[in-house]
């Protein structure tokens, strides 16, 4: 009996000791997010708050939208916050069929690594793959393709200081679908991604 008290004892430690503000699964429960372990040492030490770490995960959000080819439509995802971190979220418009949804990937994780990100996780399952990848200042981000081959990034801060955060200010480079939730699914064709779609 005592033997198994100090078994429980040790577990519960260890669980606790990894709970913190979030976890280090490569997702969250649910959502697929790809989620980090919430470090403080390069974040709140530096002064970071949640409207900074926002502002940081659009910026990584932004910079590999921008290096997909061809160009893919996007629209802002809900933004939330937890008690010390930030997810901002972006949504794919457009048709990714599932012949090309593995160059899409390749072409994101290329980009990542070229950042410098290191990839923590891949799905290869044909239907809903993903990349899971992390910067070195722990911010995580990920892309993973759900219901009807729809692509969605998802960027997480570490945990920083408490404050507000604003809306996003990127402008989305197609409707901005501003107080629809969720939104469509994909529906911008293009000639490439969209090959063999039904």
């Amino acid at each position: 009996m005592k033997r198994r008290l100090q078994i429980v004892a040790v577990a519960l430690a260890f669980g606790f000791g990894l709970s913190g503000c979030g976890n280090d699964s490569g997702q969250s429960s649910g959502s697929g997010s790809a989620r980090t372990t919430k470090s403080t040492k390069s974040t709140k030490e530096s002064g970071m708050d949640m409207q900074e770490a926002a502002e940081r995960s659009d910026g990584m959000l932004d910079a590999v939208l921008k290096e997909i080819d061809p160009e893919v439509q996007w629209a802002h995802g809900p933004t939330t916050t937890g008690s010390c971190d930030v997810t901002r979220r972006r949504t794919v418009m457009t048709i990714v069929s599932a012949e090309r949804r593995q160059s899409f990937l390749d072409q994101v994780e290329k980009f990542w690594r070229k950042s410098d990100y290191r990839i923590k996780a891949k799905n290869n399952d044909k239907e809903f793959p993903a990349v899971y990848a992390q910067t070195k200042a722990g911010f995580g981000i990920s892309v993973s393709f759900r219901g009807k081959g729809q692509a969605f990034f998802e960027a997480d801060s570490p945990c920083v200081k408490e404050s507000k955060v604003a809306d996003s200010t990127s402008k989305p480079n197609g409707p901005a679908y501003e107080g629809v939730y969720p939104l469509p699914r994909p529906n911008v064709h293009s000639d490439y991604w969209s090959t063999g779609a039904a």
